[in-house]
């Protein structure tokens, strides 16, 4: 049973769908796991058991990430279910969606309610079981929709492999219209990147490196808006990379088709020219591409042709990442940095950030009803207040992940968590997790 916390929270900016960019000063008092009052600063609020201190900092929605990979059950040496929801709240997340690519995989009821369980039980944010869209991901056989989705699942994908065959992506959209589900594609033709370490581009030919080249991703995306376009079901694209991707969504969207998207903090903060290092810890999936790539992702977040900021969170245990580049299996820290990057390197205001890490992807997820929602009487305490001019310098010794894999380690940037509020719970409490 969850201890009964009656909190204030003073001095701080309410930054939401409902205020303007700069935000509106203001006390809030919860109560129950709801918020209770909202009254101007320095107004009188019912005694609390914990005062948190706002001054200089927005209190907004609690963000949430529709994309981490967690590895429990099967790679617990990496990351746990605990671990990274440590990270998840002390970087201001009070829901993260768990993808499905376990050991076993989530194409099973049983094993979604695990992941949802162990998430309940580490209390720190709401883990959101993904389950695949095919067996085991193995891209032959669609997944039991119907079994998963009265499990409470509305999210699909089989992220790490796109699904190559189209008539069964199609069927996969069909039943997913059907079922009122939403899937989401990894979009790679896994034929044009066998053996591929990095972006094939100029670095790539210098360093004599297998190129991953952009086309890869790009026929996925025009494959499945047109399947989205014959079939009428919503698709989500995670993870986009390359500015022709961001420019076909874009036009499919002006269409209307039912289509959302997202990109990563990595994928809009580094380029393809970090792999001169022939450091694996720069090796994702989708590769690091180019500058004009990233200001195609920057714009596309600014004008809303990219909906939601996730952070493709893939925990690495250092044994792993630490071999040779073409071996290392890709993947980056993301939860502890995502707003940090994404204050400091967008050019956009902090209500167009939080937008994009909160009740944007909210929506996405199925979970709008209760993350993202205005900070106002009635509504579910799930908070993120966070300083937006506070520095300070990655240390991936002291991330909470189990793992260390951050390519940020010894970069200096700007915004920080220093509370966070799960359910009317105090979770982070000056920049420090309570559990």
């Amino acid at each position: 049973m969850k201890e009964v916390q009656v909190i204030n929270i003073r001095g701080g900016r309410i930054l939401d769908e409902t205020t303007d960019a700069q935000g509106r000063l203001a006390d809030i008092h919860i109560a129950g796991g709801v918020i209770t009052e909202v009254v101007d600063a320095g107004s009188k609020l019912p005694k609390a058991d914990i005062d948190l201190d706002a001054t200089n900092c927005f209190v907004s929605p609690g963000f949430v990430d529709l994309h981490v990979h967690l590895r429990e059950p099967g790679r617990e040496e990496s990351e746990t279910i605990e671990t990274g929801s440590r990270a998840a709240a002390l970087g201001g997340f009070t829901a993260v969606v768990a993808m499905p690519n376990t050991e076993p995989s989530q194409d099973s009821r049983i094993v979604v309610e695990f992941v949802r369980a162990q998430g309940e039980r580490a209390g720190l944010c709401e883990v959101i079981p993904s389950a695949c869209i095919t067996v085991g991901r193995a891209g032959q056989a669609l997944a039991p929709y119907g079994e998963l989705r009265d499990a409470g699942v509305t999210l699909f994908t089989d992220d790490g492999n796109g699904v190559q065959d189209p008539l069964l992506m199609r069927r996969a959209l069909e039943y997913a219209r059907d079922l009122d589900i939403t899937l989401a594609q990894h979009c790679e033709v896994s034929s044009l990147t066998v053996g591929a370490v990095m972006h094939e581009g100029s670095c790539c030919s210098h360093l004599g490196l297998p190129g991953w080249p952009a086309i890869a991703e790009e026929l996925m995306v025009h494959r499945d808006i047109e399947l989205v376009r014959l079939t009428g079901s919503r698709i989500h694209f995670l993870h986009l990379s390359t500015e022709r991707s961001v420019e076909m969504v874009r036009h499919a969207k002006a269409e209307g088709l039912p289509i959302t998207a997202e990109a990563t903090p990595h994928h809009f903060t580094l380029t393809d020219e970090a792999l001169r290092s022939f450091d694996p810890v720069f090796k994702v999936n989708p590769p690091l591409r180019t500058p004009a790539d990233i200001a195609a992702l920057k714009e596309g977040l600014r004008d809303g042709t990219i909906d939601a900021i996730a952070t493709d969170h893939a925990p690495h245990a250092s044994h792993l990442k630490e071999q040779p580049l073409d071996q290392a299996p890709p993947g980056m820290l993301g939860l502890e940095t995502a707003l940090s990057l994404s204050l400091s390197e967008l050019n956009m205001d902090a209500q167009a950030v939080v937008a994009a890490l909160s009740w944007k992807p909210a929506r996405i997820a199925g979970v709008g009803d209760r993350h993202g929602r205005p900070v106002a009487v009635g509504e579910s305490a799930n908070l993120a207040i966070f300083d937006p001019t506070c520095e300070w310098v990655v240390d991936r010794d002291v991330l909470a992940s189990k793992s260390k894999n951050t390519p940020y380690h010894g970069r200096t940037v700007c915004g920080k968590v220093r509370h966070t509020v799960f359910s009317g719970q105090v979770v982070v409490r000056d920049g420090v997790a309570q559990r």
